[in-house]
C-alpha cells in the first residue's frame, strides 16, 4: 500500500500512456470506420488527460475543445459523406505495399527514438517558471500562453482559422459535388 501511495502519479501516468496507446492502436486496427473514429475519440480523450496531468492545463482544454470536439465531427462528417460501395479490398492495395512499409516503420521508428534520445540528452534541468512568465510578469500557465497568442501570435492565428475555414468549405462542396449531379441528370431524363 505504501508503494501506491508513494509512486501513485508515475502508476497513473503509465497506465493513462497505456490506455492511449492501445486507443491508438485500435484506431488503426479496426476495420469499421466507425469504430476507429470512436478510438481516435478517445485517443484524444486520454492525451488531454494526460496533458491536465502534466500540468498544461490550457493544452488538455484545447485538446477536448478542438481534437475531441470540431475534428472529430468533421472526420464523422467525411465517414458519412464517403462512399465506400466500388472500393476495393484493402488486400488488393497492400499486396505490393508490405515490404515498402516495413521499411518505412523501421525508419520512422528509428527517426522517433533517436528524436527521443536527443530530447532526453539535451533538455537538461529545464525551468518550469519559464512557462508562466510573459514579458517578466509572472502568469498562469494558461493566463501565459493566452497573452502570446492574443498579442505576438494573433495573425497567424487568424490566418489558421481562415485557412481551416477554406478547407471545411472545400470538404462540403467536394462532399455534396456528386449529389448535384446526379439531381441534374435526373432532371435531364423526365
Amino acid at each position: 500500500m505504501d508503494f501506491l501511495v508513494a509512486h501513485f502519479a508515475e502508476l497513473l501516468f503509465y497506465f493513462l500512456a497505456g490506455l492511449t496507446v492501445l486507443f491508438a492502436l485500435g484506431v488503426v486496427l479496426f476495420k469499421n470506420p466507425v469504430h476507429s473514429a470512436l478510438s481516435l475519440l478517445a485517443t484524444f480523450v486520454t492525451v488531454a488527460m494526460l496533458f491536465i496531468f502534466s500540468h498544461a492545463e490550457f493544452l488538455g482544454a484545447v485538446q477536448l475543445m478542438v481534437y475531441a470536439g470540431g475534428i472529430m465531427v468533421l472526420f464523422l462528417f467525411v465517414i458519412m459523406l464517403a462512399r465506400t460501395e466500388g472500393i476495393q479490398s484493402e488486400a488488393a492495395f497492400l499486396s505490393n505495399m508490405a515490404p515498402a512499409a516495413v521499411v518505412g516503420g523501421v525508419l520512422l521508428g528509428a527517426l522517433i527514438s533517436a528524436g527521443i534520445l536527443l530530447g532526453v540528452l539535451a533538455s537538461g534541468h529545464g525551468n518550469p517558471a519559464a512557462l508562466e512568465m510573459v514579458d517578466g510578469a509572472r502568469l498562469g500557465n494558461t493566463e501565459a500562453v493566452s497573452m502570446l497568442l492574443y498579442t505576438k501570435y494573433l495573425i497567424p492565428f487568424e490566418v489558421v482559422s481562415v485557412i481551416l475555414l477554406v478547407a471545411m468549405i472545400g470538404a462540403i462542396v467536394f462532399g455534396r459535388k456528386d449529389r448535384f449531379s446526379e439531381v441534374g441528370k435526373e432532371e435531364v431524363d423526365s
